[in-house]
């Protein structure tokens, strides 16, 4: 079995061809509609997903009940609420549909068994862990030092479905600003490209 989506989340370079055969055949193709929820608050995650074609959100709820967008999965990614997985909690965070989305399920049970039977499949998930906590460490320092223009450049730059099919509304809470704010700063890159 051979899979774009499936080859990019598990390009590590100590996997075997039977290693990754077996990987790659433990997944379930699943789709999912516009709207739909993949994980919901207060349920626990009983797998994760490789995203092969769609765009997903993972969002909270504020102290006021406001929607603060967390996450934005795009195609070749994992789409996966660590916490409520590996410790077996309920979650906080809802992830939903944005569109249509295909997906590779990999369920939590077969994960652990080839989790101790593959060491290879350790060594990956130790390196996408770093990788996730530098990304979310970088993330979060952004959030203060960059000004909000460009963050949405960053974002437009390493996720430009985002920009194309989310609502302005989820992009600007993902980005910290007011949806009035991210509207400005939209029409000032249209009209005045050479000054950003």
């Amino acid at each position: 079995m051979s899979n774009k989506a499936l080859e990019i989340c598990y390009d590590f370079p100590f996997f075997l061809d039977d290693e990754l055969q077996e990987i790659f055949q433990a997944h379930e193709k699943v789709l999912f509609h516009k709207g739909d929820f993949i994980l919901e608050e207060g349920k626990t995650a009983n797998e994760y997903y490789i995203l092969e074609k769609g765009l997903a959100r993972s969002f909270v709820n504020d102290f006021n009940g406001n929607e603060v967008t967390i996450n934005f999965f795009v195609e070749n990614e994992i789409i996966i609420e660590v916490s409520s997985l590996f410790q077996r909690i309920p979650t906080q965070e809802n992830i939903v549909c944005i569109t249509d989305c295909e997906c590779w399920k990999f369920d939590f049970e077969t994960f652990q068994e080839l989790f101790h039977k593959i060491p290879n499949l350790r060594e990956w998930g130790r390196a996408w862990m770093s990788q996730q906590l530098f990304i979310g460490k970088q993330r979060s320092v952004e959030m203060f030092t960059l000004s909000a223009t460009k963050r949405y450049l960053n974002l437009l730059e390493q996720k430009p479905h985002v920009v194309q099919f989310a609502p302005l509304k989820q992009i600007a809470s993902f980005l910290g600003v007011t949806d009035t704010s991210l509207s400005r700063i939209r029409k000032e890159l249209v009209s005045h490209p050479k000054k950003i």
